[in-house]
């Protein structure tokens, strides 16, 4: 399972992350530093305990200032709030997708940058130059809601630049400088992912000072920050600032191993812990960005949960990793193709399926239209199914399991074969599945969180629906832990109960 941050109710105050308090800077000034002059410097074989000046030298001259003049709607909402605004128009504005992650910190304030003058205001961020035709990359929050886009190298030259596309899922733009027949120095993207102790140099444009370098190391792969479903970020101890967003993070050999898009701090400065997006994210999206202007992504139509030990022991896997299926989105390629409710996922053409967030980066990087093989466990046996991957929509409805709510429906609670899991059910209204009606709050069931009222859709991979059929269920499995599709208010997922619970 990939290492996730642990940041404990007491100690988070804050975390800045890419549409909330990023590392962009709104501001209504703009300070410069003196122009720096361009050289070059070969920086092969660097010795990172000793200056970093030739590397400053060798990838400075590529690095901009990003400014955006916000369309008035936006720079409204930025001055909404008193004080306590994010970049997107403060807690009012907070994306839905986010507030979730929001909500577990209670003392949680958000910080407000700079006031905006309500007929307009500007964002700072920072941004590189990818090819010497002029195409730059920043942060999709940067650029977001522009009516201009300026970029500024820190030899002072600036140049007006255009918007090619964006990508709110990975949080990337991509810019075209408008100077036709110029060229401009570049930096290139890492062809190899960096390690856990890499020395990295991140560059860019904080608090608006122009070029700035900080050094640090690549502190951890794959943190997930509750971003979004693509979120696998590097975390670099560099400091990273207000208005670092955009700006790349670059290995002793020059190349752009990240872009920095967040920090985590309890006062919007660094505290040393920063996240950026792995340049093979980033240059993926990039190129799909420079040939058409969007993108798009495979898309298999299946709600999942990752494989906890208690499932993989009911479903006798050696270990918890794949991506369990616990639901399909009507008329969706993977239902089309034969996946089911209970199927764990474990390789996608071959490529081990780590966990259930990695199934969905996995997909979303083959594009529509391929056929995959999806290899899964289902009752216990290896399948393979193949799925002819579809274009994923803005909004996917799931497949629900209708059922009659109707208070007078007659119910049998004589339907006590869970006895033995702290469960006491009837048959649910409808005829689909069987109605928790009493959870033995000292039970593995409660600890699980199975609550009065919820729903047993399958109990070990077979449909129930009143006494008779779950004990028929019951009879087929001899493991000590059962595994149970359980609907709730939320959605449904799958629980595993150990017999003798409660």
């Amino acid at each position: 399972m990939k290492s996730q941050p642990k940041f404990s109710r007491k100690t988070i105050y804050g975390l800045v992350t890419a549409g909330l308090l990023s590392a962009s800077m709104f501001t209504t000034a703009l300070v410069a530093l003196p122009p720096v002059p361009m050289a070059h410097a070969d920086v092969a074989g660097l010795d990172a305990t000793r200056s970093l000046n030739p590397l400053v030298e060798k990838v400075m001259p590529a690095v901009v200032s990003v400014e955006v003049k916000l369309n008035d709607k936006a720079a409204v909402a930025d001055n909404s709030d008193d004080g306590d605004n994010n970049d997107n128009g403060g807690s009012g504005g907070m994306p839905p997708e986010m507030k979730h992650f929001f909500d577990q910190f209670p003392g949680f304030k958000f910080q407000s940058p700079q006031p905006q003058q309500r007929g307009g205001g500007r964002a700072l961020g920072s941004g590189f130059v990818m090819s010497a035709d002029g195409y730059v990359v920043t942060n999709n929050h940067v650029v977001e809601d522009a009516t201009t886009v300026k970029v500024t190298f820190e030899n002072g030259d600036s140049y007006d630049a255009k918007v090619i596309g964006t990508d709110a899922k990975t949080d990337l733009a991509l810019l075209k400088i408008k100077a036709e027949g110029k060229t401009f120095p570049a930096v290139s993207f890492a062809g190899t992912e960096a390690k856990v102790g890499d020395t990295v140099m991140a560059v860019g444009n904080p608090f608006g000072l122009g070029g700035t370098v900080t050094k640090g190391i690549v502190s951890a792969h794959h943190r997930d920050i509750g971003n979004g479903p693509y979120d696998d970020f590097l975390q670099i101890d560099a400091a990273i600032n207000k208005g670092n967003s955009g700006g790349p993070t670059f290995n002793l050999d020059g190349e752009v191993i990240g872009i920095n898009i967040a920090i985590y701090s309890p006062s919007g400065g660094s505290v040393g812990i920063g996240f950026a997006i792995p340049a093979a994210t980033a240059s993926n999206v990039i190129e799909q960005l420079k040939s058409g202007g969007k993108i798009t992504r495979g898309w298999l139509g299946v709600q999942i949960q990752p494989v906890s030990a208690d499932i993989a022991e009911s479903m006798g896997l050696s270990d918890s990793k794949g991506a369990l299926v616990n639901d399909l989105t009507a008329d969706s390629p993977a239902k089309k193709a034969g996946v089911k409710p209970g199927d764990a996922i474990l390789k996608v053409d071959g490529q081990d399926v780590a966990s259930d967030r990695d199934l969905a980066k996995l997909i979303g990087n083959i594009p529509p239209g391929k056929d995959v093989k999806l290899s899964i466990i289902r009752d216990g046996k290896p399948e393979t199914v193949t799925v002819t991957l579809g274009i994923q929509p803005g909004k996917a409805s799931l497949a629900s399991n209708d059922q009659n709510n109707d208070s007078n429906a007659e119910t049998d609670t004589g339907s006590n074969s869970l006895s033995a899991f702290g469960l006491e059910v009837a048959p649910a209204p409808g005829g689909k599945g069987v109605k928790i009606i009493k959870v033995d709050p000292k039970s593995d069931a409660a600890d699980s969180g199975v609550r009065e009222g919820d729903v047993i859709l399958k109990i070990a991979g077979e449909d129930v629906s009143d006494a008779s059929s779950v004990k028929d269920a019951l009879k087929k499995t001899s493991a000590k832990k059962v595994l149970m599709l359980v609907k709730s208010a939320q959605g449904q997922n799958f629980i595993a109960l150990g017999r003798d619970a409660g």
